[in-house]
């Protein structure tokens, strides 16, 4: 298993923008939003879970997740929710590690994980905790701008994350993504080199009789 940086932030952060830079610069990425996204395409291994626990309502045409009506269902029922994240986690999970331990020669992986703080397991899997942040607003407006969600939808998506004060808490480091595109990579840089030496050291510590 390579040394780990554990990605996070609330939706609009701009962790996406982050994990791009870090891969830019030779990092290897795990996203579970995108392996999500594969376990819930036609014929991914979450679909015939989902079929039988919500029926083909919950499905499209393609027999992939409806993601919007399932968004709409699980912020308006916590018992919906649970029984979607008992299908996913576990899936999502053993697929992030077995990318993982593919990894073992990088440098050191980064694996984005949007739900990190929320979903306290993870917290022992990576060596760091790394989140994109900005403020709550800012959050908001690019939501918005990109998803064509409404205010109050998007809303009700930040208030089920941890709170901006939860994730803070659990940083080792922090990424400010309230500016340009020129300090995300700036700080991305420079974070690449510190978690390139911390690994190295880790590697030469496992050695050490």
């Amino acid at each position: 298993m390579p040394f780990v940086v554990g990605l996070t932030g609330g939706i609009g952060s701009g962790k996406s923008a982050a994990a791009e830079r870090f891969a830019a610069r030779g990092a290897a990425i795990v996203d579970t939003d995108a392996i999500a996204h594969e376990l819930t395409a036609p014929g991914g291994a979450a679909i015939e879970p989902i079929r039988l626990a919500f029926g083909d309502a919950l499905l499209t045409a393609e027999s992939a997740l409806d993601r919007a009506a399932m968004r709409r269902l699980v912020f308006a029922d916590a018992a919906a929710r649970e029984r979607l994240e008992a299908i996913l986690h576990p899936l999502i999970r053993a697929e992030s590690e077995a990318r993982l331990c593919r990894l073992a020669s990088a440098d050191y992986a980064v694996l984005v994980v949007p739900l990190l703080v929320e979903t306290g397991d993870y917290r022992s899997r990576v060596d760091r905790v790394c989140v994109v942040d900005c403020p709550e607003a800012l959050q908001l407006a690019r939501v918005m701008a990109r998803s064509g969600l409404s205010r109050d939808e998007v809303l009700a998506i930040l208030a089920a994350q941890a709170s901006r004060a939860q994730r803070l808490a659990a940083a080792d480091d922090v990424i400010d993504n309230s500016q340009g595109l020129a300090e995300l990579d700036a700080q991305v840089a420079h974070l690449h080199e510190k978690y390139r030496t911390l690994a190295k050291l880790r590697e030469e510590s496992a050695r050490t009789p």
